[in-house]
């Protein structure tokens, strides 16, 4: 281990008690830098017993000089301490400096997301599904085939039609002959009036029978048709509920597969009858003014995120529902991206009224009672009690309609303290600053906490630096010592 010199004070006539403890606690310091030395590795043996002699001879010459000093000191700090008690500052109040403003009434409404359009694929014919057409999850136009069943039965029928038209074709043929060379003989009685209206009769038959035929052609072909099934409408289909073998027929309740549209989405939200009647009560008297034109919603989604595209207020149900005393609101809101999903929960977030002409309060700074005051600081740096009119709350805000006026200096914390030291010193003034929300504090210390991860990191070498100057001060000291001797 390195030997530090040692401090010759042998030649101090009379040693004061003052002195010998200061020489204590030198050495006391000195084991204590030895003992630093030994757990921090990073820095050398030599400038840890460097820095330490520095201190040492440092400690050493104060507690020799500093004896009659002190004591004069602390006698005037006493009575600088003791005058200052008696001029105390004035204690400190949070303050916000409101402005008058024309503040927009928001309600946040729970509900629902539902599809604009949605249809359930099911077949209009019996049959074996042959082939599967699509893919699970993507997006099928209207009129696209979806599945195609087994047609041979279909297509049987169809042929089976399209002879019986020619049967009854012919048939036709024939009976149009015949009334065409009866007619010539009926005139020139040639022939008996009934023997012609027979022939008409078979023509007429045979015309039928043609228009049947072709019927039963079309009903086949749609048959045959049926046996394809296509999408009838464009949007993403969800999961095939059948696969190729299964038997199907139209009398089957559940679908082969369902497609929606998604874009646009529509919000279903309900709001109380009772709030509804509040707010249009409040617009007749005057007191709040109603939202003009198209009202713009804030969709905000199940994790709190706000939804990037707006939606607009279609219409609002004219009836209450019975069992819920609910009125039913219906959102339109654009899904270009397809980030919505059908019987999503959301909450809708739209303007109803505004306050013209109003301040924002937090509302801790209002106390509510059958009067609702707060504090405000007057021009004389007093606190000075106000009785205001609260219009209506927006998130941790009071909307306040009467009672303030532009530039007032409203307290929102520290009325308790100013309050006792007032009660102690008789003193009613208080200094105002300007009050932080705790949200802005978070983000100050989010902003912080880099910068004192680098002073941090930099504490090394602050700390080598230091120890080099205690080598410095070391060596000025040595002449002060030799001279002491």
């Amino acid at each position: 281990m390195y030997n530090a010199p040692r401090i010759k004070v042998s030649s101090i006539r009379r040693p004061s008690e003052k002195v010998s403890d200061g020489l204590q606690r030198l050495n006391l310091f000195y084991v204590f830098c030895i003992f630093v030395q030994k757990e921090d590795r990073n820095m050398t043996r030599r400038t840890w017993h460097l820095a330490a002699l520095a201190a040492s001879v440092s400690l050493a010459l104060a507690a020799c000089g500093g004896s009659g000093d002190g004591a004069a000191q602390g006698s005037q700090g006493a009575k600088e301490g003791g005058s200052a008690a008696q001029q105390a500052p004035a204690p400190a109040v949070e303050v916000v400096t409101v402005q008058p403003q024309d503040v927009a009434l928001s309600v946040e409404l729970p509900g629902r997301l539902e599809a604009v359009r949605a249809a359930a694929v099911r077949p209009q014919v019996g049959g074996i599904v042959k082939r599967r057409l699509f893919q699970e999850g993507t997006f099928v136009r209207e009129g696209q085939p979806l599945y195609q069943l087994e047609d041979a039965s279909y297509l049987a029928s169809l042929e089976s039609a399209r002879a019986q038209l020619a049967a009854a074709e012919a048939t036709l043929s024939k009976a149009n002959a015949d009334v065409s060379r009866y007619r010539p003989l009926v005139e020139a009685d040639a022939i008996s009036k009934q023997d012609y209206d027979a022939a008409v009769s078979a023509k007429r038959s045979a015309e039928a029978s043609v228009k049947s035929a072709k019927a039963a052609i079309r009903s086949a072909q749609i048959n045959v048709n049926y046996s394809r099934i296509t999408a009838p409408i464009s949007g993403f289909i969800g999961q095939s509920n059948v696969s190729e073998g299964a038997l199907v027929s139209s009398g089957d309740t559940t679908a082969m597969a369902t497609i929606t549209q998604t874009d646009p989405m529509y919000a279903n939200v309900t709001q109380s009858a009772v709030e509804i009647m509040k707010l249009r009560r409040q617009i007749s008297e005057g007191k709040l003014a109603a939202a003009n034109g198209r009202i713009e919603v804030d969709i905000k989604l199940e994790d709190g995120s706000t939804y990037t595209h707006k939606g607009l207020l279609m219409f609002a149900d004219p009836t209450v529902s019975e069992t819920t005393g609910q009125v039913k609101l219906r959102v339109a809101v654009p899904n270009p991206d397809n980030i919505l999903l059908p019987n999503l929960y959301i909450r809708a977030v739209m303007n109803q009224s505004s306050v013209p002409n109003a301040f924002v309060v937090p509302q801790q700074a209002v106390t509510r009672g059958k009067q609702d005051t707060v504090m405000v600081v007057n021009a004389q740096s007093e606190l000075e009690p106000r009785v205001v009119t609260v219009a209506a709350q927006q998130g941790d805000n009071w909307i306040v309609s009467d009672g303030l006026k532009a530039g007032d200096k409203v307290v929102v914390s520290g009325t308790t303290i100013a309050a006792m030291m007032s009660a102690k010193t008789g003193s009613k003034k208080v200094t105002p600053k300007e009050w932080v929300r705790p949200s802005e504090n978070a983000a100050s210390a989010a902003q912080a906490a880099p910068q004192a991860a680098e002073q941090g990191a930099s504490a090394p070498q602050s700390v080598a630096s230091a120890a080099q100057e205690g080598v410095q001060t070391a060596s000025e000291a040595h002449p002060a010592a030799s001279a002491a001797k």
